[in-house]
């Protein structure tokens, strides 16, 4: 195909890309001309690299222009260990194909100095991006989360590109460090795992729970949606209907190794139907509440002028805070985190916690100084309620 229309004159070859455009979906067409970063468009992850189209950078190239696929997220790491497959010359063959290629690592928070110095590695070789896939074995781990993030960004630096791919449902997780995770210094990027399929519930319902919560982080959202387990085609159409609803720029899938030729086709096949706006809601923390949403919002709340203990627990003093806080920016005063004071209390930016690290006692650094080297906050010992996505095996087996 490219020798043939090497040989055509340009005025041909200009007819026909225009009837390659109107070929495509429009959609697709149009969100992969408005891509600004290796999030936005299409992406699909890559678990291991022979099991996907042979680990062939021209098959997958041949695979992802058929298929709309701009990104790939290749696996670089496992804990301590660094994957060959990601190796500059495959970055770099991939990236010939006209691909942006990032990078997936699994981090368990046993070394976290080791698992953020292989992150820099394969940002080193070539990674147009780095994803952060924390899940169960994060639990609770605020210090080494903290560890982990600051080790990172001092190797990538703090502009570089950085997605998180965490679990969507925050109110099963208690003690995940979301708010380390996607706080300051953190990723820009969240990328929910919202496994419809998997977690037992409907596309709509996945996205209503996932973005009710997630949205509180201030983060760009990029849906993750599932094609393994061969869902319908109905459903990944639904997917990325409601992600257009939701404002996500790009969605991105998991993954191309478990991928059907169904759930190729369903990436491709035009879309019917049109979803509207949500109108989604607020959850309210009341007196009593725990959980890292209780510290994102001491947080901030430290941020607006109130100190208070990061400690995980609306008790008296997050409560008489709240209070102080809800009558000066005029709102009825519950003592609660509701659906009028969050958007008051996010207008102000989350102070950074050093957990683990040694207390400060500038009023900039209030947050670390109020944390006192605290290695968690005492909501992190909450066991989660659930784990929505049943467990993989994330090594080679």
């Amino acid at each position: 195909m490219r020798r043939s229309w090497r040989r055509t004159t340009p005025l041909l070859a200009l007819a026909a890309c225009l009837l390659l455009g109107l070929l495509a979906p429009s959609a697709d067409a149009a969100t992969r001309r408005s891509a600004a970063t290796p999030f936005d468009g299409t992406g699909m992850w890559i678990w291991i690299t022979s099991r996907s189209s042979g680990g062939s950078p021209a098959a997958i190239g041949a695979r992802a222009r058929r298929y709309g696929v701009r990104a790939v997220y290749v696996k670089s790491s496992d804990g301590t260990n660094m994957w060959s497959q990601f190796s500059r010359s495959y970055v770099t063959a991939l990236k010939a194909q006209g691909l942006k290629v990032c990078a997936w690592q699994y981090v368990y928070g046993r070394a976290p100095e080791t698992e953020a110095k292989l992150g820099a590695t394969a940002v080193q070789r070539g990674a147009d991006c780095l994803i952060i896939d924390a899940e169960s074995e994060y639990e609770g781990r605020y210090a080494q989360a903290d560890r982990y993030m600051r080790a990172l960004r001092a190797r990538i630096g703090s502009s570089y590109p950085l997605g998180v791919a965490p679990f969507p449902y925050v109110d099963y997780h208690l003690g995940f460090p979301y708010s380390v995770f996607l706080g300051p210094n953190g990723a820009q990027y969240n990328l929910p795992q919202m496994y419809w399929k998997a977690i037992g519930t409907s596309v709509d319902a996945v996205f209503s729970h996932t973005y009710t919560y997630n949205r509180l982080y201030g983060r760009r959202i990029y849906p993750l949606g599932q094609l393994y387990e061969n869902p319908s085609p109905s459903s990944i159409a639904r997917f990325r209907t409601l992600a257009t609803a939701y404002g996500a720029s790009g969605v991105n899938w998991w993954d191309w190794q478990e991928t059907t030729n169904r759930g190729w086709n369903a990436l491709v096949a035009p879309l019917t139907t049109r979803a509207s706006a949500p109108r989604l809601s607020y959850p309210t923390l009341r007196r009593g509440a725990r959980g890292d949403l209780v510290v994102w919002a001491q947080q901030h709340l430290i941020t607006a002028g109130f100190r208070v203990k990061v400690d995980g627990g609306l008790g008296a003093n997050t409560r008489a805070a709240l209070l102080r806080f809800q009558a000066a920016k005029g709102l009825s005063q519950t003592g609660a985190v509701d659906a009028s004071t969050w958007p008051a209390l996010l207008r102000y930016a989350a102070v950074a916690v050093a957990w683990g690290g040694k207390p400060r006692s500038s009023a900039r650094t209030a947050g670390a100084a109020v944390a006192g080297g605290a290695s968690r906050p005492t909501s992190a010992t909450i066991p989660a309620r659930a784990r929505e996505i049943p467990p993989k095996v994330h090594s080679r087996g």
